[in-house]
């Protein structure tokens, strides 16, 4: 099973700046736009439906998201996710805008998420359910903190240009 799934998306013109280039928040929206539908078509459900269903959602805590590269309009572009942590009540995942040809990264996104009940208003402890589907999904980096992934990550498209 593949352990990083990706989508391809289309750079639209209204989310670009006069100069034609993506606009550094809508690199945001374009990445967890993707990491939506990916949980949805991998991991088989959606946000809003496990919140029904559970009475628990993961909320965003922390975001570190890097520009590597210019995108620019009209430009399709792969966008991939994994998982990249799981702690008892955290997780952390990569979201990685990337060439069609997977050999340039645009931008790299870390995304800290917690488990969070809506009715206690607390964290809790993730189901042992979700730490299996999210260690299908898991790859352990070499680099473990953002600023490193990031070094690694711009001399991967040195190598490339």
């Amino acid at each position: 099973m593949e352990k990083e799934v990706s989508t391809t998306v289309k750079i639209r013109f209204n989310d670009c700046d006069p100069i034609g280039h993506l606009n550094n928040v809508k690199y945001l929206d374009y990445m967890f736009n993707a990491r939506e539908d990916h949980v949805e078509e991998y991991y088989g459900f959606t946000y809003e439906e496990y919140t029904k269903k559970t009475g628990c959602t993961w909320i965003a805590i922390q975001n570190e998201i890097a520009y590597l590269r210019e995108v620019r309009y009209n430009t399709s572009v792969v966008i991939s996710s994994k998982t990249i942590e799981i702690q008892d009540r955290t997780a952390k995942v990569e979201i990685l805008m990337k060439s069609l040809d997977e050999k340039t990264v645009y931008a790299v996104l870390w995304v800290t998420v917690i488990y969070f009940n809506i009715k206690t208003r607390k964290s809790e402890v993730h189901p042992e359910d979700i730490k299996d589907t999210f260690h299908k999904f898991f790859v352990d980096l070499d680099q473990k903190d953002f600023q490193s992934r990031v070094k690694f990550l711009r001399s991967q498209n040195a190598k490339n240009s």
